[in-house]
This record gives C-alpha cells, sequence and structure tokens, in this order.
C-alpha cells in the first residue's frame, strides 16, 4: 500500500540561505565582466520589481510599514535589529546580517559589493516615496549597521 504525501512550500520552513552566496557570487561577476556600474543597476532594478509592494505600503502607511517588513525579515533569518520608529524617521540597528554570516560560514569570502544589497536596494525602495534613506555605517566583514530612512525635506 502506498501513500501520498501533499505538501506545499509555504508548509517548509523558510530558508534560502544558500540564495546569499549565489547573489554575493553574481555581484562580484557583474563587477568582473561589467562593473560596478552593472552591479547597481542590477540591484535598482531587482529591488524596484520585487519590493514594489514595499514601496506602495510605505508611500501609503508611511515609516510603520517599513518597521514591519524589516522585523519580519529579520526574524525569518534568525537575525536581532534594534528599531526605533517615529512618523519621520526609521532608525535600525544589526549586530551583524544574516546574509553575510551564512556566507562566512561557507567560507566564501564576501563580496565588496555586498554592501549594495542594503544601499542601492534601500534607496530604490524609497524612490517614489516621501521617505529617503541613508547608509549610516556599515561593517563589510559581519555587516554589522546602522540605517535610517527619514523623511525628505519638502
Amino acid at each position: 500500500m502506498s501513500e501520498i504525501m501533499r505538501r506545499r512550500a509555504s508548509d517548509n520552513v523558510y530558508l534560502h540561505r544558500d540564495f546569499h552566496n549565489a547573489l554575493n557570487i553574481g555581484l562580484d561577476y557583474l563587477n568582473k565582466h561589467f562593473g560596478r556600474g552593472a552591479v547597481v543597476e542590477y540591484l535598482r532594478q531587482f529591488a524596484k520589481s520585487f519590493y514594489a509592494p514595499l514601496s506602495r505600503k510605505l508611500r501609503r502607511r508611511g515609516l510603520s510599514a517599513l518597521k514591519a517588513h524589516l522585523e519580519h525579515l529579520y526574524a525569518l533569518e534568525n537575525g536581532t535589529i534594534r528599531v526605533v520608529c517615529a512618523r519621520d524617521e526609521l532608525r535600525f540597528e544589526s549586530e551583524y546580517c544574516p546574509a553575510v554570516k551564512h556566507i562566512g560560514k561557507m567560507k566564501e569570502k564576501v563580496s565588496p559589493f555586498f554592501i549594495e544589497t542594503e544601499r542601492t536596494i534601500y534607496e530604490a525602495v524609497c524612490e517614489g516615496t516621501p521617505f529617503a534613506y541613508e547608509l549610516v555605517s556599515y561593517d563589510p566583514k559581519t555587516g554589522k549597521s546602522v540605517q535610517r530612512f527619514y523623511r525628505r525635506k519638502k
């Protein structure tokens, strides 16, 4: 007698850590063959498409939408952040980036362009919204960072 097991992707624990390593390698490839501009443009196009729903929420609901996104994302990745959110500014700090940590565990060198997965992506998310983004500090060895989103001056 055979049994049929039915599962959906949503039944599984969220895991995509190896995506980070593939992205890391891809960023180096783009830079080597097409230059830094191609790295930034690729990430910008990705962000404008993949994070379009987040940008819409940011326009409609303000920084509380971004706060919810960041807390959810870091919870999925088993990372921790400290978030301070007000009406006109959101600031968050992480002791390490879960993606950078995973790349290190795989004994791979973190691309010098991996920083753009923060800077370029969040700048693109903010395009067309009342908010701007600033990467205040970033440690390329750990991904430890301080990041800030703030209301643009009119």
